[in-house]
């Protein structure tokens, strides 16, 4: 199976870009991880924010095949605990699907279209987060998640 991440726009500071990268490497070891960003809007002043989540909604939808399953990270999504999302993450390796997709949207959220399309949503916390932030989380707690179904000891309990 492979693990994609979509995002909108790209990380403009080098240090969390350099934080996310890491995460993103070590992934690697145990699963086909596949961060990706879709370009952030051009001359969106004029645009509603309907309007931007819908044109960017069209833009995440494009490029989701329809046996992929697709989760949002939404501030009104389930909450994990770290164990409780490994166990997610297993529970979606056994499965047999080819892709997971966790979309990370604009800084509006999500059109009506990609909420319907979505099969799951996701919060990493009841906080507010800016979206380069939330990106370090995912892939950290996506990493955490693999090192507790491996009993490495990166995760303390």
């Amino acid at each position: 199976m492979t693990i994609k991440l979509l995002t909108i726009g790209k990380t403009d500071d080098a240090a969390l870009q350099n934080l996310i990268d890491t995460y993103v490497n070590r992934l690697g070891h145990y699963n086909r991880f596949e961060p990706e960003i879709i370009p952030d809007l051009k001359k969106t002043k004029n645009l509603s924010v309907d309007q931007q989540k819908t044109a960017e909604g069209k833009l995440i939808l494009d490029k989701l095949n329809t046996s992929d399953f697709v989760v949002l990270l939404d501030e009104n999504g389930k909450q994990f605990s770290s164990e409780g999302f490994s166990e997610y993450i297993q529970k979606r390796l056994n499965s047999g699907m080819k892709q997971l997709i966790f979309i990370i949207g604009g800084p509006y959220g999500f059109s009506e279209e990609l909420y319907s399309r979505a099969d799951g949503k996701l919060s990493l916390s009841k906080m507010t987060f800016s979206h380069q932030m939330v990106r370090l989380f995912f892939v950290e707690q996506l990493y955490r998640a693999f090192t507790i179904l491996k009993n490495e000891p990166y995760h303390h309990k």
